[in-house]
């Protein structure tokens, strides 16, 4: 068996330089600097050594499909979905498999190797579904993917919709979802999330729910899936994305909100990048946010990740599939900016992120897992955040798959020499106190 090292490498949470050793597709020893024998795969210099970045909630059968056949004119959630209800009816599964691919090429130069893709299967012919799990198929090598059956345009409120979500659950989906929100009433909400259950129950699936992404106070599906999820035993295996409601729910109901989430062990996926642009678009001033609830579910011990939701889709037209873009929004947004607190937003695109897809011990820079890392030219998670740090190596599953060249702006000041400039603080690269 071939073992290679990662050399000086920095740790989180440990002093000094470290190797770490990789035995195949696996992580063997990792000692202090210099200790191990073995060929050098990467020389990290210095820089952070992180397990992969972990992408919560993204939609692929969507992506890169901004401006067709229109574009979103009022940038609300509504239109966006009209849109694509129109562009649905001309997919192909070669359509669908080039953007999703391009996008996931995107995500690994970018040190993103565990992907949760929702697709739409509101769709009779189940063309973007059948593209995608071939789409799975395909990047395996690299890419961990696993797929959400979404019902974009209900369950209930769906010609079929249960049927439709049945036949993606016998196709091969890793999780189901639900958008109960969407739907024609509040029963019928309630009734879907009972739906998507039983068929994740039946099937041993995870659950994803599109859950309360609206501005209406009144909008509370997330309390009947977690109710739900601790009744029926799902608990950490249910995630409720988007959530949005929560920025419009008043404090005694948050305050009770808290305890039913905690107790119910689910996971959030806050989508910033996306939330920032469609909520608060029927509002005058003040404008909402239009995000769930972040520090505060936090700190009562609920995990919390960050997701892209869309890239270059009908409900967001930007975005490169880098979650340290992520992470620094979900910061400004969530007003997490303590550095404990940044480091936190880190955590959330990474560590968090894989607790939402369930990865377990198929995740981590530890002895005998997946030898799947990326190495940062930075000193701290603070300062990957801050300064958007490029991954210079990214090793899936022992091997090497992306290099990113160092890149320098070299200033010429008045009176003084040329000088490279790299946007680090202080010339001891050390991150500032909390104070």
């Amino acid at each position: 068996m071939n073992r290679t090292l990662v050399a000086n490498a920095r740790l989180a949470g440990r002093d000094g330089l470290h190797d770490i050793e990789i035995d195949g597709d696996r992580f063997g020893r990792i000692a202090p600097a210099g200790e191990l024998a073995g060929e050098t795969l990467v020389d990290a210099r210095g820089g952070l050594v992180s397990p992969p970045f972990v992408e919560p909630h993204v939609h692929l059968d969507t992506a890169l499909t901004a401006g067709e056949p229109r574009w979103n004119a009022s940038g609300s959630l509504w239109e966006g979905i009209a849109v694509w209800s129109e562009r649905k009816a001309s997919l192909t599964r070669e359509d669908v498999i080039s953007r999703a691919t391009e996008v996931l090429r995107w995500y690994a130069a970018n040190g993103v190797l565990h992907v949760r893709s929702h697709v739409d299967v509101t769709d009779p012919g189940l063309v973007a579904l059948d593209a995608m799990l071939e789409v799975r198929d395909r990047v395996a090598d690299v890419i961990g993917l696993q797929l959400v059956a979404f019902p974009q345009e209900g369950i209930c409120s769906f010609d079929d919709g249960p049927e439709l979500l049945e036949e993606a659950a016998r196709r091969g989906v890793d999780a189901i979802g639900a958008i109960p929100h969407f739907e024609d009433t509040r029963e019928d909400g309630v009734r879907s999330l009972e739906i998507a259950f039983d068929v994740a129950r039946r099937y041993g699936l995870l659950l994803d729910a599109h859950c309360d992404e609206i501005d209406d106070e009144q909008s509370r599906f997330v309390e009947v899936l977690a109710t739900l999820a601790r009744r029926g035993g799902l608990r950490d295996r249910a995630t409720a994305s988007h959530t949005t409601a929560m920025g419009s729910y008043n404090g005694a109901y948050s305050y009770k909100l808290q305890r039913i989430l905690a107790r119910s062990g689910i996971n959030l996926v806050c989508n910033p990048l996306a939330n920032l642009c469609l909520q608060g678009r029927f509002d005058g001033y003040p404008r909402r946010r239009g995000l769930t609830q972040v520090k505060e579910m936090l700190g009562a011990g609920v995990n919390v990740a960050f997701g892209h939701d869309d890239v270059m889709d009908p409900w967001f037209p930007l975005g490169t599939a880098s979650s340290l873009q992520v992470a620094l929004v979900g910061v400004a947004a969530a007003q997490l900016t303590g550095t404990a607190e940044i480091d936190e937003a880190f955590a959330m695109v990474t560590g968090r992120a894989a607790r939402v897809l369930g990865l377990g011990d198929r995740y981590g820079v530890e002895p005998g897992r997946p030898a799947s890392l990326v190495v940062l030219p930075a000193s701290s998670p603070y300062d990957a955040v801050r300064r958007q740090t490029r991954p210079s190596h990214v090793i899936a599953h022992g091997r090497l798959v992306a290099e990113t060249p160092p890149s320098t702006t070299r200033l010429t000041w008045p009176g003084e020499s040329p000088e490279d400039i790299d946007f680090r603080r202080d010339r001891d690269r050390g991150r500032p106190s909390d104070a």
